[in-house]
């Protein structure tokens, strides 16, 4: 987690935090109250700062840096950029704002091997801090982080892996300054051949019960992360974080039915924080919570004679 942590800013109240989710991918906080007046407002040197704004109660924000002063009206959906190491910048809230979600992607989601081309860093770093803008894509990568912190699943971990991937790739296509030798490439990426793809299955299937991560898929795949990820689902018809969820939903249905386990070690196994976001998201999938799985199971098993 960022040492410039909310309770530094001003901000109480903290709802949800990614410290203890073992994401790799990015760090998250969405805290539930953004107190109205002056706070200082610093980045990481190895971080890009994104908040977004995912209630909408609506107040006037100014920002402020060297030679920098912007304001505009958030809403839910309105977005901030802060580039690495600002270390001189402020905000000033009008009225209390509420459910605001700050991400720290870090900056080596940019280097060529996620995306095949090559990002200048200083592009990355004179990202515009002045910019509060609204961007759909953005707000929905965002509303989804902010989802799966406060609502854990199977293959969460995995799931923030693409999306902070996708996040530098939105960056990239619309606020990197870059020259057009550092454009996207336009060529179309194939599927997956069946030979790479095996070897992901295989690899998926030995790690139920470890660390999945979309890094360690791209490089079997020999892909960046980027290409991999929009390969994987040409050649699965599902996104890596869908298929691993519902693979990991099948491994813990075995687990339920064979054994006494533990409800707790199946959780943990599975990559859960706890069990009862394991319960939360096993109950969702099913509309059973996992200890009523297992007892339906040995209800209807013939009693041994």
């Amino acid at each position: 987690m960022s040492r410039y942590g909310l309770e530094q800013l001003g901000f109480e109240g903290m709802l949800s935090s990614s410290a203890d989710r073992g994401w790799s991918g990015l760090s998250a906080q969405l805290c539930t109250t953004v107190r109205k007046g002056v706070i200082p407002w610093r980045t990481p040197q190895s971080d890009i700062r994104i908040c977004v704004d995912t209630h909408g109660n609506e107040s006037r924000v100014t920002r402020r840096a060297p030679g920098v002063e912007s304001r505009i009206i958030a809403r839910r959906g309105t977005v901030w950029l802060s580039p690495p190491g600002l270390q001189e910048g402020s905000i000033d809230i009008a009225d209390d704002l509420t459910r605001i979600l700050h991400i720290y992607l870090p900056v080596r989601h940019f280097s060529p091997g996620n995306f095949e081309i090559n990002v200048d860093p200083a592009a990355v770093s004179a990202l515009s801090y002045e910019r509060a803008f609204e961007d759909p894509l953005l707000a929905e990568i965002g509303f989804a982080i902010a989802s799966e912190l406060q609502n854990e699943t199977a293959a969460g971990g995995l799931l923030i892996g693409a999306l902070a991937s996708s996040l530098a790739a939105r960056l990239l296509q619309k606020y990197v300054t870059a020259s057009p030798a550092q454009s996207f490439p336009r060529h179309t990426v194939q599927g997956l051949d069946r030979r790479r793809l095996m070897r992901v299955l295989d690899y998926i299937e030995a790690n139920l019960e470890g660390d999945l991560s979309i890094e360690r898929m791209a490089a079997i795949a020999c892909l960046s992360r980027f290409h991999f990820a929009r390969s994987f689902r040409q050649a699965v018809g599902q996104s890596p974080h869908r298929y691993v969820s519902g693979k990991r939903l099948e491994r813990a249905k075995a687990l339920l039915m064979h054994g006494d386990r533990p409800l707790v070690d199946i959780a943990l196994s599975l990559s859960f924080s706890s069990q009862a976001n394991f319960t939360r998201a096993f109950r969702q999938a099913t509309g059973q919570a996992p200890g009523q799985f297992r007892q339906g199971l040995e209800s209807r098993r013939p009693e041994l004679h």
